[in-house]
């Protein structure tokens, strides 16, 4: 019994280590999920306003944008998912990814081929274990993004876009993001951002009454021209940023998760441990009370 005994403390020895570890990560987490909360809030609004006013240039220009104007017959899609350079975050990557997926599936249904773009480790192990193509990837910085960081990704998207489709271009640009909600609350979604949809921006962003009429200098097809990069950039920028917040969330819930059930196991092996200590306390009795009866007996003998 002392060899089990032995075994039990080494294991509570192992999870309680463990246990320090998982703890930690949480409290990294939590401290980080309060950056990245505050950078999506400072982004959320300069993403919007320069929706409405990309939106709102669209619609006060005569002439159309390639950018703003539906394809008749779109053959090529680009989408663009955003995953983690590390694990430990429970299931959000896959869930990203499965995001991805479902969406991909519904783009081939219409007839389109799926340009896959991917942001993270995890998604580009993914593809690589699946044997399937990736356009272009990017890792190293997703649990904290910079504005340059998107402006990297917007670059060869927006040349996809602009290129013609016999030439390797996208007729349309989708994307693929964990949303951050609350601290208990993320969803994966995917939003198509090119071309921009002007009719659901009228009706969701601008407020009702009379619209203002608008003079372009030098043209309304140069101001979009300076427009619409700022707004893919600032699109993905945000989604990288409620992203990052989301892995932070989630991995401060994963390794709270593990934290708990280290401090379960600990408890059950200490049991054991008591358990398998009493047992061994309990034979030595039984042990010594059986030597000393078996002397008593041999003592009376021999008198």
């Amino acid at each position: 019994m002392g060899a089990q005994l032995r075994v039990y403390k080494r294991r509570i020895r192992s999870v309680t280590a463990t246990k320090k570890i998982t703890k930690a990560m949480e409290m990294i987490a939590a401290a980080r999920i309060v950056k990245a909360q505050r950078a999506v809030a400072a982004s959320t609004p300069y993403a919007d306003e320069l929706t409405r006013a990309v939106s709102a240039v669209a619609q006060g220009a005569n002439n159309k944008h390639p950018l703003t104007t539906e394809v008749d017959n779109p053959r090529r899609a680009a989408v663009l998912l955003v995953t983690s350079d590390r694990g430990l975050a429970g299931g959000y990557s896959a869930n990203a990814i499965k995001a991805a997926d479902r969406l991909s599936e519904r783009l081939r249904a219409e007839g389109k081929e799926v340009v896959p773009f991917v942001v993270g480790r995890k998604g580009v192990a993914y593809y690589a274990f699946r044997n399937r193509d990736v356009e272009q990837s990017w890792t190293g910085f997703t649990d904290s993004p910079t504005y340059a960081d998107a402006k990297r990704v917007a670059d060869p998207l927006i040349e996809a876009v602009t290129r013609d489709t016999a030439e390797g271009g996208v007729d349309e640009l989708h994307i693929v993001f964990t949303e951050f909600i609350s601290m208990l609350t993320q969803a994966p979604v995917d939003r198509r951002m090119l071309p921009l949809s002007l009719a659901a921006s009228d009706e969701t962003e601008q407020p009702a009454g009379p619209r203002a009429l608008f003079e372009f200098e030098p043209s309304a097809e140069g101001v979009l021209d300076a427009l619409l990069p700022r707004y893919v950039e600032s699109r993905i920028y945000n989604a990288l940023l409620q992203s990052a917040a989301s892995e932070h969330a989630a991995r401060r819930r994963a390794m709270k998760s593990a934290t708990d059930n280290a401090e379960e196991l600990i408890k059950s092996l200490s049991r054991l441990a008591n358990a398998a200590r009493q047992a061994d306390i309990t034979q030595e009795i039984s042990e010594i009370v059986g030597g000393a009866s078996a002397l008593a007996d041999a003592t009376a003998g021999s008198d």
